[in-house]
């Protein structure tokens, strides 16, 4: 979109927070980057010039604004709804891998050289894999620095940079002030200190409108006892992460996702707040989504009762895959008790000084030991629970932010037990796909016979073309019109 000037003018002018994330607009006479939304007095059409990240602003030489906070805003959609080679990039990085294990670690995710990665990235963003991932982290660096106590060199490493030094250019680079006076203006901002040491309390923005309720009541209402829990207004669970584990509680707020943070090793904060905000699908694009179902005049009212529905997705793609076969044919309790069962037995315990949570998920090494007798399962799941672990366990199937949707399917398919819902389920909230679509689940079937659609795999599938590529948005709506607690925010 960045490339369209006329129209990115008009959204500065008219200070639409829509676009927020879609483009940042870098100002010529005073070197400072905003998101489109910034309250200052937009200048002169002459005076902008526009870019596809704040990565590629600060390879510009452009500093961050400190009114609207460029660096804070909801990231792209299309990083979300695209399945090509950047937004797999994009989404990898977002989930740390250029920091773990480098830009070869992530051309080898994505099966290309570093050349053509580096190239790619260039092309469409301005920046390549390493100044994307500066970016992220001197965004980590400054949520430390406003939000805890750390002394300076702590919060240097935990952010991922690798000395004191090139943490204290970067902040001064990015945002025009030395660490120490960001935590000055952040402490004279709050109007008390932190209350639990350790903690850290940040704000999640995302694109209006938002309908909580059947994202948080899909989460709630399918968790699995001791991973995760509903507690004072607040979605908590446990998050296994690249070098600890972490406690995460998320309360929805009007303006903004409320989010409380406490991990084991502060190395993980970014990837931690990459996978709750992808879990909670707040990169999306309401508007566009909500538009294209709009022109369906049987899904209109449903939209119009209630805009903004998301993908309530996961933390943990293998999880949610082993979560999936599960729920195979059972009703939402057995599944959470047959969930709970499994990470009673292999999960590893955590402490939860806040609340009730008490294990891990177990991961696909854990559980590829496990005892099929020693399941409560008919047979042929028992078989497909087993085949599944072994193929996460020893990497032959992939379920990551990077992950080719189409090859992922493919792979899934291939194993016994694996029918189209199953397939469907997994690429809509572990792998994100938002055309991912549910023709043969009884409760969209049961939806749209009730609202006078093709109940028919087939012809509800041909009806459904006209909703791409948002056809898992369209299942969130046709789900909604059930009386289940799925549905609803719990209270």
């Amino acid at each position: 979109m960045h490339t369209d000037t006329e129209r990115c003018v008009r959204a500065v002018q008219s200070k639409d927070g829509r676009f927020d994330g879609w483009f940042f607009t870098a100002v010529l006479t005073t070197r400072i980057y905003c998101r489109p939304s910034c309250p200052a007095v937009p200048p002169k059409a002459e005076n902008m010039t526009f870019y596809p990240s704040a990565a590629a602003c600060q390879q510009a030489g452009f500093r961050a604004c400190k009114r609207c906070r460029p660096d804070t805003s909801p990231g792209s959609p299309a990083w979300n709804a695209r399945a090509d080679t950047v937004a797999r990039a994009m989404r990898l990085i977002g989930d740390g891998v250029v920091d773990r294990e480098g830009v070869p670690g992530l051309a080898a995710r994505l099966g290309y050289s570093t050349r053509q990665i580096e190239r790619q990235l260039l092309a469409e963003l301005g920046a390549g894999p390493l100044a994307l991932a500066r970016a992220q982290r001197a965004q980590t660096a400054r949520l430390l620095v406003e939000t805890t106590s750390l002394p300076m060199a702590e919060v240097a490493f935990a952010a991922g940079f690798s000395s004191v030094r090139t943490f204290n250019d970067t902040v001064r680079e990015v945002f025009a002030l030395a660490p120490s006076d960001l935590r000055t203006r952040a402490s004279a901002r709050r109007s008390s200190p932190p209350v639990t040491p350790g903690v850290i309390t940040l704000r999640l923005p995302y694109r209006a409108p938002l309908n909580p309720g059947n994202l948080f009541g899909h989460l709630v209402a399918t968790g699995v006892p001791g991973v995760e829990e509903w507690r004072d207004g607040a979605y908590r669970r446990t998050l296994s992460l690249p070098y600890g584990h972490g406690v995460v509680a998320l309360t929805p707020r009007p303006d903004h996702i409320a989010c409380r943070l406490s991990l084991t090793d502060l190395r993980d904060l970014t990837i931690a707040i990459s996978r709750c905000r992808w879990m909670l699908d707040l990169d999306a694009d309401p508007v566009a989504v909500d538009d294209r179902l709009r022109a369906d005049a049987e899904l209109a009212p449903l939209v119009d009762k209630a805009p903004g529905r998301r993908v309530p997705r996961t933390v943990d793609a293998a999880e949610f895959a082993v979560r999936a076969v599960l729920g195979q044919q059972v009703s939402t309790a057995a599944a959470r008790t047959h969930a709970g069962r499994l990470v009673t037995a292999h999960g590893v315990p955590v402490e939860d000084a806040e609340g009730g949570l008490t294990h891990l998920f177990p991961a696909p090494d854990a559980l590829a030991a496990l005892d099929p007798e020693a399941l409560a399962l008919p047979r042929s799941r028992r078989t497909t629970l087993t085949t599944l672990v072994a193929a996460l366990a020893d990497g032959s199937l992939r379920l990551d932010p990077g992950s080719d949707w189409d090859r992922a399917r493919a792979h899934l398919a291939e194993l016994p037990g694996f029918g189209p819902w199953t397939v469907e389920v997994i690429a809509m909230r572990a792998l994100g796909d938002p055309d991912a679509f549910l023709p043969t689940d009884l409760g969209m079937r049961r939806a749209a016979a009730g609202l006078g659609l093709p109940a028919t795999p087939a012809a509800l599938t041909a009806r459904a073309a006209a909703w791409r590529p948002w056809r898992a948005y369209a299942v969130q709506y046709l789900w909604a019109t059930d009386d289940h607690p799925v549905n609803h925010l719990p209270a």
